[in-house]
């Protein structure tokens, strides 16, 4: 195998990566690969070059051409499964485009029409990085969308999920409809009512009266019935399971209002409490949509389905076909390309297997298997096209087991109870104690005043505002964590986080950087010579060892590599300006007869690549893992609140490094499977613990949602990450500790909150049981009490933000 190697530093005028080697010129212009030249020329031809003038080098890098790759998509069934909607003529299909990045991918994503006819519309969400298409059947099929998209360098992102999504409902439509009718009835029943609150003695005309008060009878009846419907539902239910939450007293409060109010209005009494009523329920409802409010472009449930791919070729003899996965039986003949994802569990038949197991187990490190190993679904080949027999089928493989753990049912996972519900348990039997009270002295000093006075506490003591903090603090404070790339599902995450006592680490990808190493020499020293001979050989390899090292090593000199060799689990050799050069195990880079030029022995357990120059051993590369910046100073600080472990798949290597980064009080685990993750995060609950876990592949998807909270680290938070409740981008690591101090604090925020509309309960109770509370305190009172709450905690929350650097 003869290699031609140049030198070039000029960036493709495409993608805008080097143009290291098959560097091509069109107009002037210079592209990396043939496929960022072809798109080039596909855009040219069609008159889309506004694609380049927008961004500088917009362009992603097309993948590799592998014909055929797209056959599944012909299949009638899977159509059926993928696309939103089929008619005779027309079809529709929502396409996720991870590469999709900037203004000019959008432009030429709008654009597809002009270079497709078939395409009659396409539709860009460049936040949800979404791609809806219409497209016209009997011109263009979805295979050849699939692969014009391919050839753009835009593949779509097809996993084994999209066969059984269902409709996405994200939106909470029946609560933005039960606020919108509380605030309509609200408003209107204050106008109804002013004419009430303005005449000292009442409205004198008495058929107006009438009117008004009827007409606020009637717009608060849909209120009751309908937008705080949910209230009397959850405090029913809490009753039944023997369980008082804060929709208990919440439900008595709104529920008393109307009753009370309806009597007044049809005995003639006097105008009620509907507007303090509607209002009451108009911002409870206004406080669960700001709570309510969550990042929708994430998904948080992801799980293997959302990594699987959704074909792979199976062979047959000498002839190749693309099936869905799903349609695999064990003794089918499978091949795996480089970079492609294993299926299912086989036996690996042919050629040599490299399977990159760190988004399975951890393992930061290749495996090397040979023919007769076994190869496990989810691991990723990383060198020459294998042969694969499956030897089950995919819904049976061992990393689909761990979803169906009977440990991971949503209720065996520990819940806390939010503070509000542990004062709701409290403040009913305050209320409650209270109007008995009242009872009691009215019923002995003036028994007429007493139905009056029992119901007026069981109106004030509503706790409307100490329903409102809450929401307020932790919608807020998602809000600002959001702008820091830290996404959590819901708020009461973030008051979960606050009680968490255990910080669980995965190493590799979590707190390692993912796909990147360090390469450190030891032995002879090599001469710059030497080393461009070396990178010239390894850029000949597709082993993730060579790939990193014609990455880290200097450029490699023009000259041919000749009599290039590459023997599975030994090494690679090859001769380049004459010189031999070998890479690769101890044993295969010696050979017989070669020399050590001086001793030089590993550490036991290491990662090493040897290294040869005309037949003698010089030295060795050692590999290790590159950590995230400033992680050391992170588990300093986390180290002195909580107590901090380590589970990591991989192998003990790195022991004492992990050691002097967690402290030597944490407990580190290695070689941990799925399943002694999972196991591991039960005994901590079985203890008391109240864990927080983050990790960032599908092995740690198990101890992730076992956990009080489970939060996945990821490069992009728009790319994969296993079921989480929250999502954090890498770059935020460092953060932590002041997302955590946030979350505590946030909690004292609450406290507060619930102080001051304890002071206005106070007020109120006042009033009621002294029997002086009319309609007008009554609309004076509550409102304030709302807003001021709502007022505190959203500023009290940001200046804790403020305080914690994080806004």
């Amino acid at each position: 195998m003869t290699v031609n190697t140049t030198q070039q530093k000029t960036a493709c005028f495409h993608c805008g990566q080097p143009c290291l080697q098959d560097t091509t010129v069109q107009d002037g212009n210079s592209f990396c690969c043939a496929g960022c030249r072809s798109v080039y020329q596909l855009l040219s031809g069609a008159r889309l070059s506004q694609y380049y003038q927008a961004e500088q080098a917009p362009g992603v890098r097309p993948a590799a051409d592998r014909t055929g790759r797209h056959a599944y998509l012909d299949d009638a069934q899977v159509q059926d499964q993928l696309l939103d909607y089929a008619g005779e003529a027309r079809a529709r299909i929502t396409l996720s485009i991870p590469q999709m990045h900037c203004a000019s991918c959008v432009w030429l994503l709008e654009n597809l029409y002009r270079l497709e006819s078939g395409v009659l519309r396409s539709e860009v969400s460049l936040p949800d990085r979404r791609l809806v298409l219409t497209f016209d059947k009997q011109r263009i099929s979805l295979r050849q969308i699939v692969e014009l998209l391919t050839r753009l360098g835009y593949e779509p992102e097809i996993k084994l999920a999209n066969l059984d999504r269902k409709p996405e409902r994200r939106t909470n439509w029946r609560l933005y409809a039960r606020t919108g009718v509380a605030g309509f009835s609200f408003a209107n029943i204050m106008l109804f009512s002013f004419p009430e609150y303005l005449s000292s003695d009442g409205i004198q005309e008495t058929g107006l009266s009438l009117t008004f008060r009827i007409a606020s009878l009637i717009l608060a009846i849909p209120v009751l019935l309908y937008s705080s419907a949910d209230y009397f539902r959850s405090a029913l239910t809490g009753l039944r399971q023997r369980t008082i939450n804060l929709d208990v007293p919440i439900a008595l409060g709104i529920g008393m209002l109307f009753l009370r109010s309806s009597f007044d209005i049809i005995a003639g009494i006097g105008p009620g409490y509907l507007d303090s009523f509607t209002g009451l329920v108009f911002f409870l409802l206004l406080g669960r949509l700001f709570q309510q409010k969550t990042f929708d472009r994430l998904s948080f449930d992801r799980d293997y389905r959302a990594y699987f791919p959704i074909s792979c070729v199976k062979r047959a003899g000498d002839a190749e076909s693309t099936v869905p996965i799903t349609q695999l039986r064990p003794g089918d003949r499978i091949l795996v390309r480089n970079q492609e994802l294993v299926p299912a569990d086989a036996v690996l038949i042919n050629g040599q297997g490299s399977i990159d197991y760190s988004f399975v187990t951890g393992e930061s490190h290749p495996k090397e298997l040979i023919s007769g190993d076994r190869v496990y679904a989810g691991g990723r080949q990383t060198g020459e096209a294998i042969d694969l027999e499956v030897i089950r089928e995919v819904s049976d493989s061992y990393l689909i087991s761990l979803w169906q753990d009977s440990r991971l049912a949503a209720h065996n996972r520990p819940s806390l109870t939010t503070l509000a519900n542990s004062i709701g348990k409290h403040f009913i039997a305050l209320v409650l104690a209270t109007a008995a009270g009242a009872a009691v002295y009215w019923g002995f000093h003036d028994s007429t005043r007493l139905a009056h006075v029992v119901t007026s506490v069981l109106i004030v003591a509503c706790p409307c505002a100490l329903a409102l903090a809450s929401p307020f603090v932790l919608g807020t404070a998602a809000r600002i964590w959001g702008d820091q790339r830290f996404f959590v599902r819901t708020p009461q995450v973030i008051e979960n986080l606050s009680q968490i006592d255990t910080i669980v680490f995965d190493k590799t990808g979590t707190l390692t950087q993912a796909d990147r190493q360090s390469v450190t020499y030891e032995g002879v020293p090599l001469t710059s010579y030497q080393k461009k001979c070396v990178a010239a050989l390894a850029r000949q390899s597709t082993h993730p060892s060579s790939r990193v090292l014609a990455q880290t090593l200097p450029a490699s000199i023009e000259s041919a590599v000749t009599d290039f060799a590459e023997i599975p689990g030994k090494g690679i050799s090859g001769t380049v300006d004459s010189r031999q050069i070998r890479l690769g195990s101890r044993s295969w880079v010696q050979g017989e007869g070669s020399a050590v030029d001086d001793p030089v022995t590993p550490p036991v357990d290491s990662s090493v690549t040897f290294v040869s120059v005309d037949g003698r051993v010089l030295g060795y590369y050692r590999f290790e893992n590159v950590y995230r910046e400033g992680v050391h100073v992170t588990m300093a600080e986390l180290g002195a609140e909580y107590r901090l472990a380590l589970l990591s798949g991989d192998g003990s290597r790195e022991r004492e490094r992990m050691s002097a980064i967690l402290g030597s009080n944490a407990e580190l685990s290695f070689q941990q499977s799925p399943h002694d993750k999972l196991d591991y995060i039960s005994r901590l609950h079985d203890r008391g613990r109240q864990v927080l876990m983050l990790g960032d592949g599908l092995n740690d998807a198990g101890a992730l949602r076992a956990a009080t909270v489970g939060v996945a680290v990821t490069e992009d938070s728009s790319s994969f990450a296993p079921a989480c409740d929250g999502i954090l981008e890498a770059s935020s690591l460092g953060s932590l500790p002041r997302f955590l101090a946030m979350a505590r604090r946030g909690r004292t925020v609450i406290i507060a909150a619930f102080g001051l509309s304890l002071i206005y309960n106070i007020v109120g109770l006042g009033f009621a049981v002294s029997g002086k509370l009319s309609p007008l305190v009554s609309a004076v009172l509550m409102p304030i009490s709302s807003v001021s709450v709502v007022l505190f905690s959203t500023i009290a929350t940001r200046l804790v933000a403020r305080r914690e650097g994080l806004c």
